[in-house]
């Protein structure tokens, strides 16, 4: 980011607080023309909308006023750490038999049969 961008956020937004990914959120100082005042984030690396967890989602739209406890809120045993869309990168997923794994397609069961019109 430049550096007269960096000014700017200073200057006229509050440092609201930052997630475990390095990600920065921000709220602007005065709300202008707005009934409340806009929120940002400012992200840690490649910029993707996919990268804000959860517990700051919330804050972010205002969907709920406080923000959240450091370290987050307490998950459940069966939720898994956030991970942001990894499509179109060497993570994505790639089901057994892709192309790019250099697989073969298990070949139809015989329990597929193509429609034929009726003449």
């Amino acid at each position: 980011m430049h550096f007269i961008s960096r000014l700017i956020i200073s200057c006229t937004s509050k440092f609201i607080g930052e997630d475990e990914f390095g990600n920065r959120y921000y709220e602007k100082a005065k709300a202008k023309h707005q009934l409340r005042p806009k929120r940002f984030v400012l992200f840690k690396g490649t910029v993707e909308a996919s990268k804000v967890p959860a517990d700051w989602h919330g804050w972010l739209h205002h969907t709920q006023q406080d923000t959240p406890p450091k370290g987050g809120y307490e998950k459940h045993e069966w939720q898994e750490a956030h991970l942001p869309n990894l499509t179109g990168t060497k993570h994505a997923y790639r089901p057994k038999g892709h192309i790019l794994k250099g697989g073969q397609r298990a070949k139809a069961s015989g329990d597929y049969e193509p429609w034929t019109p009726i003449s």
